[in-house]
């Protein structure tokens, strides 16, 4: 097993050789363990805990939708010790802690450490990408992006711009990003997959990127036991002429979660590897599965390289963890900037644009008005609010989304945006979510970033993937701006 957060991991079983699960209840809570039934996932009134996932919220720890008490937790962030004031939503963390038999979470140690970090070398508004340290990072629909970058979206960063990047390596070694925020550029950091190593000129690279290990501290290992194939945390102070980081540092992954049989984990990311049948990764973490594992919005069938899954499992002799449930995630291809028309707390939605947008229990709520709230809830949204939002198509109904990302924001001006899925074309109109959109002589039409006719976009535009920036009267989205997506 290969996993692709070695310096998160480390840490974290470092900590546990030290740090006892504390008691305490949570104000929210998981799936209880599993009855004993004689078998391999047996529960008992309290037993281990292991997440992995992207912050969602605060109020004690939300990660992934499960809410973790981190009252009596310890806290390291970038190998410093540290609080959960400086945890932000987007980063990834692993928490290691116990649940006891009604759900309730509670945290020992909580870990993260950023994936990625160096100058921006190149940006594709396009594709929603760029490069940095030759790694590209997908930007998506719920990525977070720290206050101080413009427009909070990726139009605000720059090309010499040093960043700071969490997020799941994708198995095409792309990262897709959770959060991207500046940095101070002293220094550079970069994790991924060891490839055409050359033990002679002491060189490896990382996707296109050339490491000179030659000058290297190793941690945990020499430079005799590296080895393709294997994934490290490479450090270093400032590429040199060639193009080539000098690292200062090179750390090799760990592939211990710390769990004990039994132990409970919640895992969020990304399928790296398909194994077998029964057998796969997620972000290099082994997972198997049997015939009592559960799937949701999916199959087995749907476990292919590159899904997106959240997976609940139960560790087992030997290391391995057998899958309770697999839950795909859908498409995230839903943007919505709008002003808030209708909030039920209750029910757990809101109404904007006049599309029904559900908040579950994992999406991530960022409060970037000028009340700036950390803990910040649906109950904090007023009608009137600017809201922007990101998640994926409802099955439940045409006028419907789910929300992965919900973020107020200070008044947006006069428009509106839009992007979803075409669901009918009815010249000059079109809609999107059960929402009108209207086009007239003054619409413009782009497919990436090329203008073209609207007869063109009429001939292509059902089922494709759409933006729309416009105006909105209470019940036609008037547009002034259409345009294509590309998807992956």
């Amino acid at each position: 097993m290969t996993s692709r957060y070695p310096k998160i991991l480390a840490s974290l079983v470092a900590a546990l050789a030290v740090t006892a699960c504390g008691g305490g209840g949570s104000s929210g809570s998981i799936a209880p363990p599993p009855p004993d039934d004689g078998g391999d996932t047996g529960g008992i009134d309290r037993t281990g805990l292991r997440v992995l996932g992207s912050i969602s919220g605060f109020g004690s720890v939300v990660v992934d939708g499960v809410r973790i008490d981190t009252s009596g937790a310890t806290f390291e962030v970038d190998d410093a010790a540290a609080t959960e004031d400086d945890l932000k939503t987007g980063e990834i963390v692993f928490v290691a802690g116990e649940i006891d038999d009604d759900g309730n979470a509670t945290a020992a140690t909580v870990v993260t450490d950023d994936l990625l970090r160096g100058p921006i070398e190149s940006i594709d508004l396009v594709a929603a990408t760029f490069v940095v340290l030759g790694q590209t990072v997908k930007v998506e629909v719920d990525t977070a992006f720290d206050d101080a970058v413009p427009s909070n979206a990726i139009d605000g960063l720059a090309v010499g711009q040093a960043v700071r990047v969490d997020g799941f390596l994708s198995p095409d070694g792309r990262i897709i990003a959770t959060r991207v925020e500046p940095d101070d550029g002293d220094d550079l950091q970069v994790v991924g997959v060891v490839g055409n190593l050359d033990a002679t000129a002491l060189t490896f690279n990382i996707g296109s990127l050339l490491i000179d290990y030659s000058a290297a501290a190793f941690e945990d290992f020499g430079g005799a036991d590296l080895a393709d194939g294997q994934v490290v945390e490479v450090e270093g102070t400032a590429l040199a002429a060639g193009g080539e980081l000098p690292a200062s540092k090179v750390e090799r992954v760990t592939d211990d979660l710390g769990a004990d049989d039994d132990d409970r984990a919640e895992i969020e990311g990304i399928v790296t590897a398909v194994l077998s049948s029964t057998e796969f990764e997620v972000n290099g973490i082994a997972v198997i599965t049997d015939s009592a594992t559960v799937y949701e919005g999916g199959g087995s069938a749907d476990i292919v390289e590159g899904a997106r899954v959240d997976v609940d499992a139960v560790a087992q002799p030997g290391g391995s963890l057998l899958a309770t449930k697999v839950e795909f995630e859908p498409d995230r291809i839903v943007e919505i900037e709008a002003v808030v028309e209708a909030v039920d707390s209750a029910a757990g939605t809101l109404q904007t644009l006049g599309i029904t947008v559900v908040i579950e229990e994992g999406t991530r709520l960022e409060d970037d008005s000028d009340l700036d709230l950390r803990r910040f809830s649906l109950a904090d949204i007023n009608v009137g609010d600017f809201v922007e939002i990101g998640g994926s198509e409802s099955d439940a109904a045409a006028d419907e989304a789910i929300a992965v990302l919900l973020k107020r924001d200070d008044d947006g001006d006069d428009g509106v945006e839009l992007q979803a899925r075409v669901q009918s074309v009815s010249d000059p109109d079109f809609t999107l979510l059960g929402v009108t959109v209207r086009t007239t002589a003054n619409t413009e039409f782009e497919d990436g970033d090329i203008e073209i006719p609207a007869a063109e976009f009429f001939a292509n535009a059902a089922g494709r993937v759409v933006d729309v920036e416009g105006t909105w009267d209470g019940s036609v989205l008037t547009a002034e701006e259409v345009e294509f997506e590309v998807e992956d």
